[in-house]
C-alpha cells in the first residue's frame, strides 16, 4: 500500500517557522515530481511549491517565494517544505503529493495522483 505521510504542522505566531516532512511509503518516488499543496477553509486546494524527482527544478507560487524553501531526500523518500517568515494567509491545510509517472515539476494538481491526508498549519497575527 503506497502512503504519504505528513508531519511537522502546528500553531505559530507570525514571523514564525515550520518544517513540513513528507514520507513516502510503499514504493519509491526517487524519479517522480512530488509537491506541496494547501487549502484554506472554503478554498480550493492551491499549489505551494513543486520540485522535480532530481531535485534540479523548482517551481515556488508568487506568495511563498523568497520564504517557502522545498527539498527532497530520495533516500529516505521524503520531501520536505521549510516554511520561514509565516503568515496568518499561510494558516491552511497542507497536503504533500506525488506525481507518479511524471517529470519536471508539474504545476497541475490533476497530474498529482497520490496524496498525504494534510496537516494543518496555523499562523497567528
Amino acid at each position: 500500500q503506497v502512503r504519504l505521510v505528513e508531519s511537522g504542522g502546528g500553531l505559530v505566531q507570525a514571523g514564525g517557522s515550520l518544517r513540513l516532512s513528507c514520507a513516502a511509503s510503499g514504493r519509491t518516488f526517487s524519479r517522480s515530481p512530488m509537491g506541496w499543496f494547501r487549502q484554506a477553509p472554503g478554498k480550493e486546494r492551491d499549489i505551494v511549491a513543486v520540485i522535480s524527482g532530481s531535485g534540479s527544478i523548482k517551481y515556488y507560487t508568487d506568495s511563498v517565494k523568497g520564504r517557502f524553501t522545498i527539498s527532497r531526500d530520495n533516500a529516505k523518500n521524503t520531501v520536505y517544505l521549510q516554511m520561514n517568515s509565516l503568515k496568518p494567509e499561510d494558516t491552511a491545510v497542507y497536503y504533500c503529493a506525488a506525481d507518479s509517472d511524471g517529470s519536471g515539476a508539474p504545476r497541475l494538481r490533476t497530474l498529482y495522483d497520490y496524496w498525504g491526508q494534510g496537516t494543518q498549519v496555523t499562523v497567528s497575527s
